[in-house]
């Protein structure tokens, strides 16, 4: 199952066991910058939460439960040793023994160290982190160049790159690497020449990027947009997207790390 927070909600929430069958929810903080895990506490707090489970069910002499629980620790031990070097600052899994249920994720966000074994998920957390996080869309623009990052729970999801081919006045998806206009003459020419050519038509050749990006905006479900740029583009831009504009930031950020831009929108 992908990601999608909104969907994992709603599907956790018709999620019920019953009898010896249960659900096993964990939120594990396993956040380096986190001053309470520079020796790598999470394994112990993991350990932990496992060891308390078991101990408990063999106690209360539920053999059954106690397979179905050891059946979950498993799979959730080997999902952890598998992805421990790519730990970004939490997981989150939900598991039945059945198989029925199975979510296991590593987040780009700091959690709350949370285990449960029950009849139904524990979803207060991620619902949390919806509220927090939304799904997001970022929208760079610089001249003849667009930049759009998706983005869900703080996490980069995708990202396209538009640039503006001047002669067929089209707008191409390219690659994430930077671009240059090109013309006759020398770099100076080549650039007084474009300015001149984009100042008189920049509000046209916007107009035709706007359907792209209000199609995307509906594509990736986006909770919120952010438009970015410098102020003629961002004003010229946002008049011709039907969709919402939620925030505009004037800063040239377009050649930023996608990561620094999250940062900056997210503050």
């Amino acid at each position: 199952m992908s990601f999608t927070i909104s969907e994992t909600i709603a599907w956790l929430r018709n999620v019920h066991k019953d009898g010896a069958d249960k659900v096993f929810t964990m939120y594990l903080n396993t956040d380096r910058s986190d001053k309470e895990q520079q020796g790598g506490e999470w394994k112990i707090h993991f350990k932990n939460g496992m060891r308390n489970f078991e101990k408990y069910l063999k106690q209360d002499s539920n053999k059954e439960e106690l397979a179905n629980f050891q059946k979950v620790k498993k799979k959730v031990t080997n999902f952890i040793k598998e992805h421990e070097q790519s730990f970004q600052k939490g997981v989150i899994v939900f598991a039945s023994a059945d198989d029925d249920v199975w979510f296991a994720k590593c987040v780009q966000m700091r959690l709350k160290d949370e285990f449960y074994w029950q009849e139904t998920p524990e979803i207060h957390q991620l619902v949390e982190l919806k509220e927090r996080y939304p799904k997001i869309g970022v929208i760079l623009v610089q001249q003849n160049q667009v930049k759009v990052i998706d983005s869900e729970t703080n996490r980069i999801k995708d990202t396209k790159v538009f640039e503006l081919d001047v002669d067929t006045e089209d707008w191409k998806v390219q690659g994430t690497r930077r671009l240059h206009t090109t013309g006759a003459g020398g770099p100076n020419m080549q650039k007084d020449n474009f300015a001149s050519r984009f100042a008189a038509n920049q509000q046209r050749w916007y107009k035709k990027i706007a359907p792209k990006l209000d199609k995307l905006a509906k594509d990736y479900q986006w909770e919120r947009i952010y438009l970015i740029g410098e102020a003629d583009s961002t004003k010229e831009l946002e008049k011709s997207m039907n969709k919402q504009i939620d925030a505009v930031l004037q800063k040239n950020m377009l050649d930023h790390e996608e990561t620094k831009v999250l940062e900056e929108v997210l503050a």
